[in-house]
């Protein structure tokens, strides 16, 4: 995520994966400098029906990018490239990690902008083809087109890793977009993101990326940011 790491780790993977729709997902995100997006985010950990945000996200090389919560609630989750940024208005506090030291979910998606690598992330890789007759549950964005779905087996946590999902989904549409990634945790952790309205190569200002702190608000440095927007 662009996902050309992702790519370059299929490739050394190929098992199932559908080559051709692969090769059109590369190709389709090679030409990108800048890019932009709609979000959706659900978070649930088993019990009850969850939280889930939206907002808009901003993607720029070389590894940038940054989130916007606008629902229910304002938030900012920004990487500069060499920080990773979280704040919340109504907190009037910042907090800030080095970005190797994060282990938050949403810094991977740097790989958008080639800055991750996921050869470190996934052991293996395996494609199947969306069933565009399956239904989403209640209070859901209604189903996506059909489409590729990658799954990605994780490698095994280490001591200083923050810990492994036990599988991560990437989802491409029709069109080659990536729609949807979704990361499987121990005991029934689900977290979503789902991405429309992309918009590739726009003119974004350098500030988008650079976070200020507004007046009278603190900064807190964490070695991680896991878990900041549960």
């Amino acid at each position: 995520m662009y996902l050309l790491c992702l790519f370059a780790l299929l490739s050394a993977h190929p098992g199932n994966v559908d080559s051709a729709r692969l090769h059109a997902l590369e190709k389709h995100y090679q030409r990108a400098r800048t890019l932009k997006a709609v979000f959706y985010q659900r978070y649930s950990d088993g019990n009850g029906p969850g939280t889930a945000e939206s907002g808009t996200v901003y993607f720029s090389r070389p590894g940038r990018m940054r989130w916007d919560y606008e629902s229910p609630e304002q938030k900012v989750f920004l990487v500069d490239g060499k920080n990773v940024w979280f704040y919340v208005p109504a907190d009037r506090t910042a907090s800030r990690a080095k970005l190797n030291e994060s282990s938050d979910w949403r810094t991977p998606l740097a790989l958008l902008t080639g800055k991750a690598d996921l050869s470190h992330l996934c052991r293996t890789i395996e494609a199947s083809h969306v069933d565009p007759a399956a239904g989403n549950k209640p209070g859901e964005p209604a189903p996506l087109p059909a489409g590729m779905i990658f799954h990605c087996e994780p490698r095994s946590s280490s001591p200083t890793d923050g810990g492994a999902p036990s599988e991560i989904t990437f989802e491409a549409d029709a069109s080659d977009r990536l729609v949807r990634i979704v990361i499987h945790e121990p005991g029934n952790v689900e977290t979503e993101f789902r991405f429309g309205n992309w918009e590739e190569n726009l003119p974004i200002p350098e500030a988008t990326f650079h976070f200020a702190p507004p007046p009278g608000v603190a900064i807190v440095d964490e070695a991680t940011l896991a878990g900041g927007l549960r």
